[in-house]
């Protein structure tokens, strides 16, 4: 896994986040669906595809932060 983050450029983790993770933009998509998990209402399966879907950019800019300034 810490090969892989290596390999990923910080400019396309902070792209994808921007991108992907907050489409669309009013209000962000993923904001939405977190708000959806912590209330209770997240049980479509379509709510859970998209909280993956958009929270994927945001997981692998943790990741990333982790494994740059951890080692």
């Amino acid at each position: 896994m810490e090969t892989f983050m290596a390999k990923v450029s910080w400019g396309v983790v902070i792209a994808l986040c921007l991108t992907l993770g907050l489409a669309p933009y009013t209000p962000p998509h993923f904001y939405e669906k977190l708000l959806m998990l912590f209330r209770g209402h997240l049980v479509r399966p379509i709510d859970w595809f998209d909280l993956l879907f958009h929270g994927i950019p945001w997981l692998l800019l943790v990741l990333k932060a982790i494994y740059s300034f951890h080692g």
